[in-house]
């Protein structure tokens, strides 16, 4: 019975295995560069603006934005493409399979959040960012697992990577309802109108991409005009997409969740790293991690996502609600609760949103978010490899 719940994930844990190894490095070649003489080269060029269209129809945005708004767009385009797919066919196509790592991800996204509100109650700005610390990095969270090898049993890999795609799924929902600036009703009406007109060729069966990419592209444009982040586009466009049990791996969306995956995990996830994981280190001290964001977000990474998971976890499964992971024990899921506090580039993401009119508390969410991320990896890590067997 697992053999047959886990063979969807076989390929994919492969994949973010080497992906999470290339954010890594993606992140401290950001962390030197940004501290080095060519800081100002890394920091400008990224502020610099880049035209796309034809003549004078298109978007002019600087890099740093066509890397957070569009590439980020296709992104969660293959997140939400997963989440469906999982939802129809997969490891939440039951509330019995789904109903562990439901719970787990809720305590997960709600004591961190809880954490941060406490320390920032007194600063309305910096309360803003009390989405930071419950995302969770997929493909970093995965790709620490996997270096366990067999010492770690696939039902976690499989809990774990369940747990985070829900976590995506929260940040989607926190996105759209929580972090949509002032929104345009001429723009919010033609993103409506693109959406229906994705479901009805959905409705008709229409199996082949072009017309989707088309309507897609419009879609992004339209919801970036309308005042919602734009990365809801990509939402959106996934949820269009024609999927049915009986197709199997023979789907629209299988085929097209296949053939971008190398791009996303390889690509577009490394180089969003590199354009945000960026901060100067000059004159910090340990008193900066003290700040209320960096340490809001450093404890609820750290803290607050596995007492969350392991405490919500916990209860449900002594309730009789859920079970333990098969050939898993209490330390090795904690262990696994630990590694769900790597927000990392999920994080990173929520903080640009969250502070995009407060620029200056940035440095301390990329403080936040990268102690707390490696404070998780560390930890995580080696009570894996302490109490897990060969």
């Amino acid at each position: 019975m697992l053999g047959y719940l886990s063979s969807p994930f076989k390929w994919f844990f492969k994949l973010e295995a080497a992906g999470g190894l290339l954010l890594l490095i993606s992140a401290i070649i950001a962390l030197i560069i940004s501290n080095s003489n060519y800081s100002e080269i890394y920091f400008n060029t990224f502020q610099e603006y880049i035209f796309i269209g034809f003549n004078n129809f298109g978007m002019k945005l600087s890099l740093l934005h066509w890397i957070n708004d569009a590439l980020m767009a296709i992104f969660f385009f293959f997140v939400t493409l997963e989440i469906k797919r999982e939802f129809i066919q997969g490891e939440l196509s039951s509330v019995k399979k789904a109903l562990l790592p439901i719970i787990a991800a809720v305590g997960g996204m709600l004591v961190p959040a809880l954490i941060y509100i406490f320390i920032n109650i007194n600063n309305p700005e910096t309360l803003n960012g009390w989405a930071i610390p419950s995302a969770t990095d997929i493909a970093f969270s995965i790709g620490v697992l996997s270096l366990l090898g067999s010492r770690v049993p696939i039902s976690l890999k499989v809990f774990l990577t369940a747990l985070a795609i829900i976590d995506d799924l929260g940040a989607i929902i926190i996105i759209a309802f929580f972090y949509a600036g002032d929104l345009s009703l001429k723009y919010l009406g033609l993103m409506l109108l693109t959406f229906v007109l994705l479901l009805i060729l959905n409705r008709f069966k229409v199996k082949r991409f072009l017309p989707y990419l088309i309507f897609g592209l419009l879609l992004w444009f339209f919801t970036h005009e309308s005042g919602i982040h734009s990365t809801i586009a990509g939402v959106l466009l996934a949820c269009s997409i024609p999927h049915r049990k009986k197709e199997h791996d023979f789907s629209l969306l299988v085929k097209i969740e296949h053939a971008i995956s190398p791009y996303v995990v390889y690509i577009i996830m490394p180089l969003f790293a590199f354009a945000n994981a960026g901060v100067s280190l000059e004159g910090l001290k340990f008193s900066s991690l003290l700040s209320t964001v960096p340490l809001g977000i450093l404890l609820g990474l750290f803290l607050g996502k596995q007492i969350g998971v392991f405490l919500f976890s916990y209860t449900s499964i002594k309730f009789g609600f859920a079970e333990l992971p098969n050939k898993s024990n209490w330390l090795s899921f904690y262990g696994v609760g630990i590694l769900t506090g790597i927000g990392f580039t999920m994080s990173l993401f929520v903080g640009n949103l969250a502070f995009v009119e407060n620029v200056q508390y940035m440095d301390g969410v990329k403080i936040g978010v990268l102690s707390g991320s490696l404070l998780s990896t560390m930890v995580g890590y080696f009570l894996l490899l302490m109490t897990s067997k060969k």
